[in-house]
């Protein structure tokens, strides 16, 4: 990390790298995804979520007294190779980097099929192709301009939520949309039981809630160009338990005291349903326009977080030494490329 001109820029403030916190395990699976989960566990899938939220914690706290600790660019594959070996640093940073270009190639269809929904007459080439070159783009200029990409986003994602859970609430304890009859939290229990789908059916849905936090682990590769990683990766990490409670289990919470829990996602999204209950005819619009914003925000999470490791590799020797390669503006130009 100390090489002469060849050093990573610490650009990332404390308000990028806390609302990357907050945003990075918040994306389309909370909004689409989500149903599948409800569908296979019925309302336990909020003890699924907490059981999630705090395995996802306890890890994080690991890798933040890391990352404090010694803040690189190749994090976990780092750590990884000082504790446990060469091996053990390879195997980590290339299979972190070859399922994150996966996920990466759904993030950008999901861009496409979103933007269909206001073009449908455009390609879906057309729109994968536009959003690789932008975040391609925005990701080569410096860490800064990605950080302030990423708030932005972020904060989207997390207004819509506070929104619905507000709104939620409203629903339930006074009415609103509902003629004024309030629909109180029955539906948690009312078909058939809080465990539907019995213990084993929280258990299975645990695949997806656990990939539905996949992303929280950035926050260790932020912590290589963050300003002052001593204080604020603990503050970011320290705000994952909050963050759970608010936008997974509030918001599930939510939606199924309104809904009943097996049909949540058969009349199409229950954020969407949730708003048009409240007389917002565009609702449909506004959530794509959100969901667009998820997609946009793990995108650029995806490339910088490949393009931070490989470059964190590269310099541990298991990457070509060319991806060491770093522009005048501090960024690995050659792994983001």
């Amino acid at each position: 990390m100390e090489k002469k001109n060849n050093t990573l820029k610490r650009g990332l403030s404390a308000r990028h790298i806390r609302f990357m916190a907050l945003g990075s395990a918040v994306g389309t699976g909370l909004f689409y995804g989500s149903a599948s989960a409800i569908q296979m566990a019925g309302p336990s899938v909020l003890l699924a979520y907490l059981i999630g939220g705090i395995f996802a914690f306890i890890i994080m706290r690991a890798l933040g007294e890391m990352s404090v600790n010694n803040p690189q660019a190749g994090a976990f594959s780092r750590y990884a190779q000082d504790y446990l070996g060469p091996l053990a640093g390879y195997i980590t940073g290339w299979t972190y980097c070859f399922e994150i270009l996966i996920v990466a190639i759904a993030d950008v269809t999901a861009f496409g099929f979103y933007m269909s929904f206001w073009f449908p007459n455009v390609e879906l080439w057309v729109w994968a192709i536009s959003v690789v070159l932008i975040i391609g783009a925005i990701n080569m200029v410096n860490v800064q301009v990605f950080g302030e990409f990423e708030f932005w986003l972020s904060f989207i994602k997390i207004a819509t939520i506070i929104i619905m859970i507000v709104a939620g609430i409203g629903i339930i304890v006074w009415g609103f949309g509902n003629q004024g009859q309030p629909t109180g939290i029955h539906n948690l229990w009312a078909n058939g039981g809080f465990f539907a789908n019995g213990v084993i059916g929280m258990i299975l849905s645990l695949q997806m809630v656990m990939f539905a936090y996949g992303g929280i682990e950035i926050i260790g590769i932020t912590a290589g160009e963050a300003e002052d990683p001593k204080k604020t990766i603990p503050k970011a990490i320290n705000s994952v338990p909050f963050r759970i409670l608010i936008f997974y289990v509030g918001t599930l919470f939510v939606i199924m005291s309104i809904f009943p829990w097996n049909e949540v996602g058969t009349h199409g999204s229950p954020f969407v349903l949730t708003f048009e209950n409240l007389g917002i005819k565009t609702a449909a619009g506004i959530l794509n326009f959100v969901v667009i914003t998820a997609s946009l925000s793990a995108i650029n999470s995806d490339v910088f977080g490949v393009g931070r490791m490989l470059f964190g590799m590269a310099e541990q020797g298991h990457a070509p030494k060319m991806f060491t390669k770093i522009s005048k503006r501090g960024v690995p130009w050659v792994t983001v490329l």
